[in-house]
């Protein structure tokens, strides 16, 4: 049975940087799923018809197809429930906390941070569709938005959580990463592919988690493109 994805790309096909479709990565190499990926752009919409949505990670799994990355993390669960991800009744609906937490208090430091990173690792045909949408958003361009120093005060604030629980246990879910971990890491994968800038000290245990997370999965993190890795791309 074949399984694709779906995955954002940026200014070359094997720069994925979207966190949502880092989640589903993460996942599937938990189960132990194989998959075939398929880079897209932000404008090539049409090529999502198939699936009545016009975003990723979509999911082709046989005759299944599935949208937005917290549902594909329930469809493998669901699909293939060894090694759980999410759980089910209390543990699944607690999930919803760390996909929150992730999109609403790490994502906004991070993106005022990044922002013009993340617009130079856009591809070229999409960056007019970031530009308008992004700046739709903000109600501000994005020079103005981008503030590092900002953005790293906001993302430090917001990391206390993260600290508290990595100080009692290795991942979020314990002795073993799972779903929550891949729900937080998703966006540090986003930052990662499109940046260099410096999020975290070294000495912070947030960051000692991150390397973990880097190495799972046969280091399927550290080894995935970066921009700083294409010739020309960063500056």
């Amino acid at each position: 049975m074949k399984r694709v994805l779906y995955e954002l790309c940026g200014i070359d096909d094997r720069l994925r940087f979207s966190p949502f479709c880092w989640r589903v990565r993460f996942a599937l190499a938990h189960k132990g799923l194989e998959v075939e990926t398929h880079p897209w752009h932000f404008t090539d919409k049409q090529a999502l018809a198939f699936a009545n949505y016009d975003k990723v990670p979509v999911l082709v799994d046989g005759e299944q197809v599935v949208t937005d990355s917290y549902e594909i993390l329930r469809y493998l669960d669901r699909t293939y429930p060894e090694a759980p991800l999410l759980g089910e009744g209390l543990s699944e609906a607690r999930g919803h906390f760390f996909k929150h937490y992730a999109e609403c208090s790490l994502a906004p430091g991070m993106l005022r941070t990044i922002i013009m990173d993340l617009f130079n690792a856009v591809h070229p045909d999409d960056r007019a569709y970031f530009r308008e949408t992004r700046e739709k958003r903000f109600g501000r361009t994005l020079e103005e938005f981008h503030s590092p120093a900002k953005g790293l005060a906001q993302l430090d604030a917001a990391l206390e959580p993260l600290r508290g629980r990595l100080q009692e246990a290795d991942y979020l879910d314990g002795e073993v990463p799972a779903g929550a971990d891949y729900l937080v890491f998703g966006n540090f994968m986003w930052a990662r592919c499109v940046s260099s800038a410096d999020l975290i000290s070294n000495a912070d245990p947030v960051h000692a988690w991150l390397e973990r997370m880097l190495d799972q999965h046969g280091g399927l993190g550290r080894k995935a493109l970066r921009v700083t890795d294409i010739e020309g791309a960063y500056r």
